[in-house]
C-alpha cells in the first residue's frame, strides 16, 4: 500500500492519548486507576534526582492530580503488580509482563560481563563476588549496597564497590528483584520470592517476544517510525522490528504512512494504527489547564520526535555544565491542552516549605495572558501540594 500522509496535528493527538494525556487528571487516583495508567503507557522512568519530585511521581501526578507516592509503594511493594526494571533505562513495570523480561535477562548477561565498567570492578573476582552476594541475599533476605562492606570503591563509573556491582548484575540478569527501596536505595531480593508465578513461566519463543513487544509497543506509540518503535522497549534489533512491520502492513493490522513534521523537516516514513480514525473519536478532547510535565515524561524522551511532534525543542540539562545551559537545572516543560507553550524552572526548599519559580520562558508567539498566568498559578499550587510546599515564590 502507498503511504499516505498523517498530519502533525493527528500524529500529535495519537500520541497524547495512547500516553495518557487527554484524560482527564481530575479523575481519582484509585489503585485501579493507577496500574490502568501505567499500563496504558507501558513503563514509568525512575530517576534519582529530586529537585521537585521523584521523576516517576511527577509523570504520573501530570495524568492523576490526587495520586500520592505512596500509592506507587503499594503496589510495588506490596501487592507487587508492578516491578522495577530495565527499559532504556530503570522503569516501573507492570508484573504481568515479567516473562517478557527473560530475553533481556539471557541477553544482557554477556553484555554487561564484557563491558570495562564490569571488568574495572570485578574482573577475576567477578563469579567470588557474586555467589558470595546471591547466598547472603537467599539466607538473610532483602539487602542492599549498604549491608555489605569494602575496603575500597573502585572505578570511574560513581565509585561503586563491587557488592554493589555485584547486586545490579544480579537484578539485571534476572536472578534478583528489586523488593523495596529506603531513602531511594534498592533492596533486593530474590526474584522468585518476590515475583513466585511470573518467575515460574518459561521464556516465550523469539517469536512470541517479536509479537509481544512490537504490539504492545504499536499500541502505547499508535503512529511511530521503525526506529521508535524498537526503542519503545529497546529489547529488539531494529532488523526484528522492521520485519515485524512488513508483516503486520501485509496482515493490515498497521498502514505505511509519511508522518509530517512541525519542525520544517521532511514528513517521516512509518507506521499508523489501521484503525487510527476510529481512536481519534475515542479520545477525549484535552482539558485546556496548563500540566507541569517530569523532564522524563515518555512524551519527551525522544529530542527529536519533541521536535517533530509538537515544535517543542527540549533538552535536559541537569548533566550540561552550569555555564553551558540554556535554561536550568530541572525545567519542567508546560503543556497546555495538546501544545507545549512554555517551560518553567522550579526547586522545592522543603526545610521551609517553600516552592521557588526560579525562571520561566514561554515559547515563540504564546503570549502570558491573563487566563494562561490563571492556568499557571493553578498548576503551580496543584505542584505545591504535592509536593507538601505551604507557599509559591518568585512568580
Amino acid at each position: 500500500m502507498k503511504p499516505f500522509l498523517i498530519r502533525s496535528s493527528v500524529a500529535r493527538r495519537l500520541f497524547l492519548g495512547a500516553q495518557g494525556l487527554l484524560a482527564d487528571p481530575r479523575r481519582r487516583a484509585t489503585k485501579a486507576e493507577l496500574l490502568k495508567t501505567i499500563q496504558g503507557m507501558g513503563f514509568v522512568q525512575v530517576d534519582t534526582i529530586n529537585v521537585v519530585g521523584r521523576a516517576h511521581d511527577l509523570t504520573l501526578f501530570s495524568r492523576l492530580e490526587s495520586y500520592r507516592p505512596t500509592q506507587l509503594g503499594i503496589l510495588l511493594e506490596k501487592d507487587r503488580s508492578l516491578f522495577e526494571g530495565w527499559t532504556h533505562d530503570a522503569s516501573i513495570i507492570p508484573s504481568v509482563w515479567y516473562p517478557q523480561w527473560k530475553p533481556r535477562f539471557r541477553r544482557d548477561q554477556p553484555r554487561i560481563e564484557a563491558h570495562p565498567w564490569w571488568r574495572n570492578l570485578l574482573g577475576e573476582e567477578a563469579t567470588t563476588i557474586c555467589a558470595q552476594v546471591l547466598e547472603r541475599v537467599t539466607t538473610e533476605g532483602p539487602l542492599g549496597s549498604a549491608d555489605f562492606e569494602h575496603p575500597e570503591k573502585r572505578g570511574p563509573w560513581w565509585g561503586w564497590k563491587p557488592q554493589k556491582a555485584a547486586l545490579d548484575y544480579l537484578w539485571r540478569t534476572g536472578r534478583l528483584g528489586v523488593a523495596g527501596r529506603v531513602n531511594f536505595q534498592k533492596r533486593y531480593d530474590l526474584a522468585e520470592r518476590l515475583f513466585p508465578e511470573a518467575h515460574a513461566e518459561v521464556e516465550p519463543e523469539p517469536e512470541a517476544h517479536l509479537e509481544w513487544a512490537c504490539s504492545s509497543a504499536t499500541e502505547r506509540l499508535l503512529v511511530f517510525s521503525v526506529k521508535e518503535l524498537a526503542a519503545f522497549w529497546n529489547s529488539l534489533d531494529l532488523s526484528e522490528v522492521r520485519r515485524w512491520c512488513q508483516r503486520a502492513a501485509r496482515e493490515g493490522r498497521i498502514l505505511p504512512a509519511l508522518i509530517e513534521a512541525l519542525d520544517g523537516s521532511e514528513s517521516q516514513p512509518g507506521f499508523v494504527v489501521a484503525d487510527w480514525e476510529t481512536r481519534l473519536t475515542h479520545f477525549a478532547e484535552a482539558i485546556s489547564a496548563i500540566r507541569l510535565l517530569s523532564p522524563f515524561d515518555p512524551i519527551l524522551r525522544d529530542r527529536a520526535r519533541a521536535m517533530r511532534r509538537f515544535g517543542f525543542d527540549y533538552r535536559f540539562e541537569a548533566f550540561v555544565p552550569e555555564a553551558k545551559r540554556v535554561y536550568g537545572y530541572y525545567v519542567l516543560p508546560l503543556l497546555e491542552g495538546e501544545d507545549f507553550v512554555g517551560r518553567i524552572d522550579l526547586k522545592l526548599h522543603r526545610n521551609r516549605g517553600c516552592l521557588e519559580v526560579r525562571g520561566l520562558w514561554w515559547e515563540f508567539g504564546i503570549r502570558p495572558t491573563k487566563a494562561r498566568m490563571k492556568k499557571l498559578h493553578a498548576a503551580l499550587e496543584g505542584m505545591a501540594a504535592f509536593s507538601g510546599a505551604t507557599e509559591i515564590a518568585g512568580l
